[in-house]
């Protein structure tokens, strides 16, 4: 297979946290175009979920975290963006650097404190 073919559809997205182009993204190699797709959401990170058919983005607030669920296809935004988990604690966004990750599938997040101390939560879906 030709390397063009292989990046024929290749899609990137991403997050810009600060300044005047504050807001989710979409990369698309082939066309070398840069996509705005949540403009004015100020978030440290954005990431295809598991599923393929949709992004995951955190908003921070002073006591929690809340991790919203956007449909995607083909290149754009599909319906109005949903709560996919609420975690009932505050994650620094940048603690020198990027403070936190969850799994695509949203099994697993990880964050640091700069306390320096750990704290384990576990959250289950009845």
């Amino acid at each position: 297979m030709s390397r063009r073919k292989r990046f024929k559809s290749v899609r990137m997205i991403g997050a810009v946290w600060a300044g005047e182009r504050t807001g989710v993204y979409e990369f698309s190699v082939p066309e070398k175009k840069c996509i705005p797709l949540l403009p004015g959401v100020e978030t440290f990170q954005s990431v295809f979920a598991r599923d393929g058919k949709s992004l995951l983005y955190a908003i921070p607030s002073e006591h929690e975290v809340t991790i919203y669920r956007a449909g995607w296809q083909d290149g754009k935004l599909v319906g109005s963006p949903q709560v996919a988990v609420k975690l009932p604690f505050a994650i620094p966004f940048s603690s020198g650097g990027n403070g936190y990750d969850f799994a695509r599938d949203l099994s697993t997040v990880v964050f640091a404190r700069r306390a320096g101390h750990a704290d384990l939560y576990l959250l289950s879906q009845k």
